[in-house]
């Protein structure tokens, strides 16, 4: 039975609108997994839930770090200045014991201490280049948080901040640094105890949190936040700016 010209501009539109919907559906599924990147394109980041303990390994990642979308960010402190050669991407997942951070790094040069405490530990590390993680589970105390560091060739460092100072926070953490200067990139991942970091967990509280990045030889030095401080000098202690960090997953078992 021929068409009319009526019937043939509804299936036309219907086409369309069908394939639209096709396109928009595959791009959503390409973006799940893609790092929110840019300042301001995401102030959350997923800790994704694990049933077991996993191993840190920062050359041969666990299979469960695919389950953690990460966040990305190569611009500096007041959101300005990008720099994709200096990329930094994290990923989080927990477990009833544990916060595991994952840190994947593309860098320009480096900028290291050559000497540490025999366990790694390194007094003023942030002066070489270094990722950092501050963590705050109990956001009522706003200048109360956890600091940690690591550098490209294994040191760290973790702190207790408090109003009236910081102290060694002696958290028990474990990690793990590969270093691929062929590729100008490094990796790193810590474990940290979650009594560490506060005695009643509740895996429905919403934390507060912030990465940062330092590289250079001499200032100005590149100094990079995940959440943009805005402040007029470098300074990344401004818990204000952090964002936040959910967890998720153990619901949906």
């Amino acid at each position: 039975m021929p068409l009319h010209w009526d019937d043939k501009q509804k299936i036309m539109r219907l086409v369309v609108a069908l394939s639209a919907g096709i396109i928009l559906s595959s791009i959503a599924m390409m973006s799940q997994n893609k790092p929110s990147t840019g300042p301001g394109s995401s102030s959350e980041i997923n800790a994704v839930y694990v049933d077991h303990e996993i191993a840190v390994d920062a050359a041969h990642p666990a299979a469960e770090w695919g389950k953690a979308s990460p966040v990305s960010f190569d611009f500096d402190w007041q959101g300005k200045n990008p720099d994709a050669g200096r990329e930094t991407r994290v990923r989080v997942l927990w477990s009833e014991t544990t916060l595991y951070l994952r840190f994947e790094c593309r860098y320009r040069e480096l900028f290291l201490f050559e000497d540490s405490d025999p366990n790694g530990r390194r007094d003023h590390l942030w002066d070489r280049d270094v990722v950092e993680a501050f963590l705050q589970p109990d956001p009522s105390k706003e200048r109360y948080y956890r600091e940690f560091e690591v550098s490209p060739n294994g040191m760290w460092i973790d702190l207790d901040i408090f109003p009236e100072g910081l102290a060694d926070l002696k958290s028990g953490l474990r990690r793990s640094v590969v270093l691929d200067e062929k590729s100008h990139a490094w990796n790193a991942e810590l474990a940290i105890p979650m009594k560490a970091l506060t005695q009643q967990f509740d895996a429905h509280a919403i934390w507060r949190a912030n990465f940062y990045r330092v590289e250079g030889t001499k200032e100005p030095r590149a100094y990079l936040a995940w959440q943009p401080t805005n402040s007029p000098q470098p300074n990344f202690h401004v818990p204000s700016a952090f964002g936040g960090m959910r967890f998720v997953g153990r619901d949906s078992r």
